[in-house]
């Protein structure tokens, strides 16, 4: 028996949150926010501690710095019993920290810094992925997979274990790739899930139609571009599918994109079709968006079964 159904890999870090922050300064340097709040994020993580709710048994490739955001987020992957045995740590380099501006209506915006471009390398663990079931790429463009020779590699290495491969999204921070960039690894991806503005910023179209039409013709064999309010859009060579977005009352869409990624790979995983993870995928974002933080708001399985079938 396989170690872990799903290995996440990429960002780790801690977010903190400011919600209904107020532009008016009150003083010559100080303003005000309805509440600001820690929570441990980063694509890995959030889609890690999903997949675990789900019932899936899971591990974490990731980097932290030997500070105290390393030991918060080591504790909570700890706490969820996520196998931690893969995290690198290291005294040299910080673990990322990223300041959120949550609106009311759960849109945001970040800050981020320069321990973000740190860029670790998971192809030296490749060995790891024969004890796995499936890969999940926390985000293509930003590091560790902002380098096109770590992602062939471990897209390589991961075709060579003969594993699923998940490849989520991220519009460039500090280096900045193309498709083009990437053309003889988008091939070897199963699933790749970019949302609507990073969709467009990569192929240059408008509809999510278009957009996935540009991804398949560089060989990504099934394309997923998350609409976030709107729902989803999947096409693969054979089919298309659009779904409607689950109606919740949304409160931070941070982490929304990753619980959506791990949710729509553990149903598959579960011997799920396309179609049916889809609808699954698509309740676990909504559902991550209904509380402040990344990792909150989803408890188990059974609770988004309940928002599918009431």
């Amino acid at each position: 028996m396989k170690k872990t159904d799903l290995l996440c890999i990429g960002t780790a870090l801690v977010d903190s949150i400011i919600k209904g922050f107020d532009p008016t300064p009150i003083s010559a340097s100080g303003y005000r926010a309805a509440s600001g709040s820690l929570s441990v994020g980063g694509e890995a993580v959030n889609e890690a501690a999903t997949a675990v709710k789900l019932g899936m048994r899971t591990g974490i490739l990731c980097f932290l710095g030997e500070d105290p955001a390393g030991d918060m987020i080591l504790h909570t992957l700890q706490d969820l019993h996520i196998d931690t045995s893969l995290i690198i740590r290291e005294k040299e380099h910080p673990t990322p920290v990223t300041t959120m501006f949550v609106q009311e209506d759960g849109t945001r915006r970040s800050i981020t810094n320069l321990a973000h471009r740190y860029n670790f390398h998971p192809e030296r663990f490749a060995a790891c992925f024969r004890e796995t079931s499936a890969i999940l790429l926390g985000s293509l463009f930003r590091a560790p997979f902002d380098d096109p020779q770590i992602i062939r590699e471990v897209l390589q290495k991961a075709k060579e274990a003969g594993i699923l491969i998940f490849a989520d999204t991220k519009l460039p921070n500090f280096r900045t790739l193309s498709l083009a960039d990437l053309k003889e690894s988008l091939p070897l991806i199963d699933y790749i899930t970019p949302n609507e503005d990073e969709a467009s910023y990569y192929t240059g179209q408008e509809t999510p139609e278009e957009m996935a039409e540009v991804l398949l013709s560089y060989g990504v064999r099934n394309v997923i571009i998350k609409l976030g309010a709107k729902g989803c859009y999947f096409r693969n060579a054979n089919t298309a599918i659009r779904l409607p977005a689950c109606a919740v009352p949304a409160v931070d869409a941070t982490g929304a994109g990753d619980s959506f990624l791990a949710g729509f790979a553990s149903e598959l995983l579960r011997g799920a079709s396309d179609a049916e993870a889809l609808r699954f995928g698509n309740a676990c974002g909504a559902l991550c968006t209904t509380a402040l933080g990344a990792t909150t708001a989803l408890k188990d399985r059974s609770q988004v079964l309940q928002l599918l079938d009431p």
